[in-house]
């Protein structure tokens, strides 16, 4: 008798809104992850526009010189950016003279 109806009464407030919510999140997630797929119409003229391919990004890095570089050591976390640059400013300087 009781110890049913509170037995039923669980049930229907656990298990029936259970399929609701796997339904409607689906649905929410869809609707979600297509928003990543949606392009303003602007950024696709833009894209149209762009005509970069493989063999004109080839055609520039042949054009550059990949033999004559310097390795040039960036700042650490501690040290000042500004600083940094002064120093290696000034040790090419002194290296071209």
């Amino acid at each position: 008798g009781f110890a049913a109806a509170i037995l039923k009464r669980r049930l229907e407030n656990y298990h029936v809104p259970s399929p609701l919510y796997l339904v409607g999140g689906s649905f929410g997630l869809r609707e979600f992850a297509q928003i990543r797929y949606d392009v303003d119409p602007t950024l696709k003229e833009k894209l149209k526009g762009n005509n970069v391919t493989l063999e004109s990004e080839y055609k520039k890095l042949e054009k550059s010189d990949l033999d004559n570089w310097e390795n040039i050591r960036g700042p650490r976390l501690w040290e000042d950016s500004k600083t940094v640059q002064k120093q290696q400013r000034e040790a090419a300087r002194l290296k071209t003279q």
